[in-house]
């Protein structure tokens, strides 16, 4: 176990899941040149995210905390990042112990058909599960009962990941490919309920998307231009009390640059992502050509299957980016005035294009929508950061990090202030197998559902997302 963890944390996932796709690549058969070339390319195109975001975390983080200190925001609870929580997910006994055996089961899963998802060609986001295993750990004592947790809401995840794998695959133009990240999957929940709900008051009709802001405004809907305007707006509202001050107005400029290189550039490597599955994919499909003809439609291929992609890519698509700028103030105004709310989201406020994945591909980046979800299910996931706050502060002391004062609660927005998550996790840490197994049979339920109904279920998504097709 040592030797593995080891060997994973020092190569780093920019290349361990580029050796993982060349040798899922090899065994599904696929020509030696074709697998190298798509290895090679998925690790440009992580290293090229991680160069960005990593670049971009510092300067946007500045100045969101810039703007929680004009607006002189008071909350006890303090969102610190998930930085935090991959850190505390590998030194705990739980955490170790599902990075392995977790990845041997995600194998064996797929292998024997239970899912259709790969999901270790993304092992890096195994600490996704791990860290709520570890917060159950400290509470709970029960080493077992923790473990089964991180179990089942991997469980979880995959279904999810299936469920909306046409959709992302289709959206972010990546051939079998979809995410399955813990901190951010269940949000196809809200997206799955709320798709119909938004059809029926006709939001689908009101269908704000990149390229018809660029179609409506000219240069002022295009990417980067919504990039620079962005940026003045975010830096204007962190720099609200030195407004008379050169320096100030050269951080907003500066800001506005920023944001709008990153508008630009992102799109550009995620292209890059896509080109890099493409030769594997098509390759494998050629020897289902057939079976699609006969069936006439993708969906009803029985040996279609995805693989699990890093988040990443999709972080900078138009319709993710945007929608997540915007929501990065709304989110601060919500945790001020939602009554017994007690954090707020600051550092994970950049994650808010990731956790937005799923709504926008199931969506199909309607943006009107795309608020709607985020702001209903995000404002419920302020309340259950503020219930796990204090047993992720513990956790944190225990494996992660000290905690500045004692009277400090953190946590992380973008991995805790999950509502869904936050349910099971209350109901598992009881103990109580009266309250656990209607849980688990739910799950067998839906899971059930997915095995026999897959096509109807991704024929059905897809019909939905063509309703935002609808003129403005």
């Amino acid at each position: 176990m040592e030797i593995f963890m080891n060997f994973v944390t020092t190569l780093g996932h920019n290349v361990i899941v580029p050796i993982i796709i060349f040798l899922v690549a090899v065994v599904l058969g696929v020509k030696i040149a074709t697998a190298v070339r798509s290895a090679i390319l998925v690790g440009v195109a992580l290293t090229g995210f991680s160069w960005i975001i990593g670049s971009f975390t510092s300067v946007v983080t500045k100045i969101i905390n810039q703007m929680v200190k004009v607006t002189g925001l008071n909350l006890p609870i303090v969102d610190t990042g998930w930085q935090s929580s991959a850190l505390t997910a590998f030194q705990s006994p739980v955490g170790i112990s599902f990075f392995l055996g977790g990845l041997i089961l995600e194998t064996i899963l797929f292998l024997v058909g239970y899912t259709k998802v790969f999901f270790p060609t993304n092992l890096w986001q195994n600490w996704g599960f791990m860290v709520w295993g570890t917060v159950a750990y400290v509470v709970t004592k029960n080493f077992w009962l923790s473990f089964s947790l991180s179990v089942f809401l991997m469980l979880i995840s995959l279904l999810l990941a299936e469920i909306q794998s046409d959709r992302y695959s289709d959206y972010y133009q990546i051939p079998n490919g979809t995410t399955a990240s813990m901190q951010n999957i269940e949000n196809v929940i809200p997206a799955l309920l709320l798709d119909p709900v938004w059809n029926m008051i006709g939001l689908n009709k009101i269908n704000i998307t990149p390229e018809r802001l660029k179609e409506k405004m000219g240069i002022f809907g295009e990417p980067t231009m919504i990039g620079a305007i962005l940026g003045l707006i975010l830096g204007f509202l962190a720099n609200l009390n030195h407004l008379g001050s050169l320096k100030a107005w050269g951080q907003i400029l500066f800001f506005s640059i920023q944001l709008a290189t990153v508008m630009t550039i992102f799109p550009m490597i995620a292209h890059l992502f896509g080109k890099a599955f493409k030769p594997i994919t098509s390759e494998i499909s050629n020897r289902y050509r057939k079976e699609d003809d006969e069936s006439g439609a993708s969906v009803t291929n029985k040996k279609r299957w995805f693989i699990a992609v890093d988040d990443g890519l999709g972080y900078g698509e138009s319709a993710t980016l945007i929608s997540g700028m915007i929501l990065m103030p709304v989110m601060l105004v919500l945790a001020v005035i939602l009554p017994g709310n007690k954090m707020i989201p600051v550092v994970d406020l950049i994650a808010l294009p990731f956790m937005l994945e799923s709504m926008v591909a199931i969506h199909r980046g309607n943006m009107t929508k795309i608020f709607a979800s985020a702001i209903v299910w995000f404002s419920l996931g302020l309340y259950a950061g503020t219930y796990m706050a204090p047993m992720y502060t513990e956790a944190l002391a225990k494996y992660g990090i000290a905690v500045a004062t004692g009277a400090t609660l953190i946590v992380s927005f973008n991995v805790m202030a999950r509502p869904f998550t936050a349910l099971i996790f209350a109901i598992w840490i009881t103990g109580n197998w009266y309250l656990i197994l209607p849980v688990v049979l739910l799950y067998v339920l839906a899971q059930g559902t997915l095995r026999f109904k897959r096509a109807q279920i991704w024929t059905y998504l897809a019909h939905m997302a063509n309703k935002n097709k609808a003129d403005v």
